[in-house]
């Protein structure tokens, strides 16, 4: 029955702890997080009250422009009586001129009719003007009431931004409308710091700005029928798709606030969403905020509230196991006692012994001492010898009879000190500081350096009765090696530094070296692609004018000029994957058009000598640089055409994992496994294949750099006698993460006289004669008036407002001067700013860039004439659109 009580008291105990530990750290879990979130509640709300203030300045500081520009006399008497040309550019200029000053994105003249009459952005090929804008909801706003405000995406530029419009009245008729644009991308390149994602949407609860790509274009609520409608006619979002966002929400806070999880885009737990409305826009502002603190700070109180009641409970078992153990250390204490009484009768037994022991010494020497390799030295409590051995003897050579019993100590000390042994200063000090550090009964130990060398370990402890035993060690040798090991670890340490200082110098120096190679490279490149575009461009023209024969060996001539080409460039790209100039857009995209372009490109050839080439479709979504891939792919395809003597070539691609593996399978002769490391080496190349048709071995190499700057890898598989198979492995991607396609104005085909090149002014400026030759036969060859062919300082001295050309070439490295830095004075010259076309053997990207971005054509060198027609066609039509 005891055996039964107790253990019933142990499992109450048990259930009482359990349960009290639970309930309380529920309890202070769920106070601590509901108290953490309303904090992080209020401080996003300020958070998004700030961002709200931000956008508002940004609409405010241009809300008054419109109204300011529709007071100006000269944009009033341009939609009273329509303008020639010459008050159509000088409104053109005006408007340009107030954009600049305003930072604006565009301003804009719409006519009664919903036709922009003129535009700052006249002069770029998505000019505004002569647009039809009627079906605008800004527009329409003004002619209503007077003003308009609407968010969408430009039509002509494709870009994004809110249009403020005012209507221009006279004699109370509302004749047009003058319209500023504002970019709102700016605002969201300042919210890219913050850690939360913030959104804001229009009144139909579209996500038109963002933080995060993801996010842009969702729908935060289904559309009705007349919303799609309104939104379709306005054409607000053009062809971008809007996603729903699926959302659940778990609890709505007190101040409006709500805990939500994000299923779609997926977001790893649970999420504060907090929402500010703008009332004049009609807009809302949203912030999601991570609530993982908030979650924290309760799990952490929870586990407080829990350990606070644990240790209640074990205070209260404390208590009482101390009240047991109470009881039991007096029983103990007792028992201690007759124990301690029992030890110290034989402790005092074992002192007389050790007496005993030491008056029975010979002289003094200890027998039980003399076994011992330290030397040894016992005084009594009067400081007077006892006992010491032999070796005691031996470290110190003391002269006979100097040692003996009773001597007392303080006459040894004064020996020793009159030989110099205890160290500099007054010897009675000496002696003192020692005899008082024996009679304060402190053990000891320190280490000593004799005159000869010798070094000295002294411990010393003191006796029960009041004695004291000191030992003294010889730990010469072990202080010699020690110094010798610290003596070679610096040393060592010293070789180490050398050897690193040289490592980091001779690294340093194949890094020049690399570099300086790289330089070199691009340079050399460059130089040669000069004359290369140069023969191209004559051989173009001489092509034209020869028949028969001759037209056929100036084919040989230009294909040759094209293998040159070919190795020129994959020379310049290796150089620029080894320098890190490349520069990627890794983005998803589907993968089909890609192998279906590649398919018919190649397809061609493939049938040109007797070949199958047959390939497999997809619908897979991949991440990666698109160019790039298919210059891994377009290389892979060659290589396989090139050594396959007859039979198929395959390309498809099969999953594994979360990667793609894209193959290209030939019947060729393979690769022996000795050489399958060595291919993809610059310059190498196998024995086998078409000889006439060999490349310079550097295909590969490429694909190899390619492969290792993007993170995919690159396989190998061949069979001698079978074939091979490369592949390249790349990651599968979302298909709602491919970017929209930007909509590319179509190009009118040349006609004939009609065509835009016939009669065109056009000035070519480069440093290299022999291309300025070339470029002005061929331009004439194709009807144009080549006004210039020259280098930079001569089109400085020659251009004025009487010689503006329709279109201009521009080389970009021309010694001191930079191409697009010559560009502005030359427009200063003229008065206007002609289409341009970057004409560069540079393969720089922010080069490339830089062109897109102010609407300029770019062509690489050696330039191909069909290329070079089609971009002076399509930039010359859409400049005069």
């Amino acid at each position: 029955m005891y055996w039964l009580g107790r253990h019933r008291t142990l499992l109450l105990t048990l259930l009482l702890m359990i349960g009290g530990t639970v309930l309380c750290a529920a309890a202070a879990g769920h106070y601590a997080w509901r108290r953490a979130l309303a904090t992080e509640s209020a401080q996003v709300q300020r958070q998004l009250e700030l961002y709200g203030q931000g956008l508002q300045q940004r609409i405010d500081r241009f809300g008054t422009l419109p109204q300011v520009l529709a007071l100006d006399p000269d944009l009033r008497r341009a939609l009273l009586q329509v303008p020639d040309a010459a008050a159509r550019q000088r409104l053109n200029l005006k408007l340009q001129r107030a954009n600049q000053v305003t930072r604006a994105s565009t301003l804009t003249l719409v006519g009664h009719d919903g036709v922009a009459v003129a535009a700052s952005n006249w002069d770029q090929p998505s000019s505004n003007v002569g647009e039809d804008y009627s079906y605008r909801p800004y527009y329409r706003q003004a002619l209503a009431t007077g003003r308009g405000r609407f968010y969408g995406i430009g039509m002509t530029t494709g870009v994004p931004g809110y249009f403020l419009s005012q209507a221009i009245e006279e004699d109370g008729r509302r004749m047009g409308v003058v319209v500023i644009k504002i970019e709102l991308s700016a605002l969201e390149q300042e919210w890219l710091s913050s850690p939360d994602v913030v959104l804001a949407s229009d009144e139909h609860d579209v996500v038109f700005l963002a933080n995060r790509d993801a996010w842009r274009y969702r729908l935060l609520r289904p559309l009705g029928p007349g919303e799609r409608r309104e939104m379709l006619e306005a054409r607000q979002y053009a062809d971008r798709s809007l996603q729903p966002l699926r959302v659940r929400t778990e609890d709505v806070l007190e101040n409006g606030g709500r805990m939500v999880r994000l299923l779609d885009p997926l977001l790893a737990g649970p999420m504060l969403w907090q929402s500010l409305a703008l009332p004049e826009e009609h807009w809302n502002l949203h912030l999601l905020h991570d609530a993982g603190a908030a979650t924290s700070a309760g799990r952490s109180a929870a586990i407080g509230g829990g350990a606070a009641w644990l240790a209640l409970g074990f205070l209260v078992l404390f208590v009482q196991q101390r009240r047991r153990l109470d009881a039991h250390r007096q029983r103990s204490r007792r028992e201690l006692e007759s124990v301690l009484a029992q030890h110290a009768e034989e402790l005092r037994t074992a002192q007389d012994g050790v007496l005993q022991a030491a008056q029975q010494a010979d002289s003094g020497l200890s027998r039980s001492l003399a076994h011992l390799p330290q030397g040894v030295v016992v005084i009594d409590n009067t400081q007077k010898l006892v006992a010491w051995n032999a070796r005691y003897l031996e470290l110190f050579k003391f002269p006979a009879g100097l040692i003996r019993e009773g001597r007392p100590i303080e006459e040894i000390f004064r020996y020793n000190a009159r030989r110099g042994l205890l160290g500099p200063g007054p010897i009675d000090e000496a002696i003192e500081r020692r005899l008082n550090h024996l009679r304060s009964g402190r053990p000891h130990m320190r280490e000593s350096e004799k005159d000869d060398g010798t070094v000295l370990e002294i411990r010393g402890n003191p006796l029960p009765d009041g004695g004291f035993v000191t030992s003294y060690a010889d730990i010469t040798a072990y202080k010699n090696t020690a110094r010798e090991l610290r003596s070679l670890a610096d040393a060592l340490e010293h070789r180490v530094a050398e050897r690193t200082r040289d490592l980091d110098e001779a690294r340093r120096e194949a890094e020049r070296a690399n570099r300086y190679k790289s330089r070199f490279v691009a340079s050399a490149v460059h130089d040669l692609l000069q004359p290369l575009n140069a023969a191209r461009m004559f051989v173009s023209v001489l092509r034209g004018k020869l028949a028969g024969d001759a037209r056929e060996l100036s084919e040989h001539v230009d294909a040759a000029l094209a293998a040159q080409d070919a190795i020129l460039t994959s020379l310049l790209d290796i150089s620029r994957l080894e320098s890190g100039a490349l520069q990627t857009q890794v983005q998803a995209f589907a993968l089909s058009p890609l192998l279906e372009t590649l398919a018919r490109e190649f397809g061609i050839a493939a049938d040109s000598r007797g070949l199958q080439l047959r390939w497999v479709d997809t619908r897979a979504v991949v991440v990666s640089d698109e160019a790039l891939l298919r210059r891994i792919l377009q290389n892979f395809l060659s290589n396989a055409l090139r050594y396959t003597p007859r039979g198929r070539v395959l390309l498809g691609c099969r999953r594994v994992g979360d990667q793609l593996r894209i193959e290209v399978h030939d019947q060729g002769p393979g690769i022996p496994e000795s050489l399958q490391g060595e291919i993809f080496e610059e310059f190498r190349r196998l024995d086998d294949g078409v000889e006439q048709e060999r490349g310079a071995g550097l295909g590969l190499a490429i694909v190899e750099r390619i492969g290792r700057l993007l993170g995919h890898g690159i396989h190998l598989h061949s069979t001698l006698g079978r074939g091979s198979v490369f592949a390249v492995s790349v990651p599968l991607g979302d298909a709602a993460a491919i970017p929209a396609p930007t909509q590319v104005p179509a190009v009118a085909a040349d006609a004939g006289d009609d065509s835009p090149l016939r009669h065109c002014r056009v000035w070519s400026i480069d440093d290299d004669p022999r291309v300025c030759a070339a470029t002005r036969a061929l331009l004439e060859r194709w009807g144009c008036a080549v006004e210039l062919a020259d280098g930079p300082q001569a089109a400085l001295e020659i251009a004025s407002a009487l010689n503006v050309p329709q279109l201009l070439l521009l080389d970009v490295r021309m010694g001191q001067w930079h191409g697009p830095d010559l560009y502005d004075p030359l427009c200063d010259l003229w008065q206007a700013r002609p289409p341009v076309i970057l004409v560069t053997a540079e393969r720089d990207d922010a080069l490339k860039a830089q062109a897109a971005e102010n609407g300029w054509g770019f062509l690489s060198k050696p330039v191909r004439p069909p290329a070079l027609r089609a971009l002076m066609t399509q930039l010359l039509v859409r400049h005069r659109a």
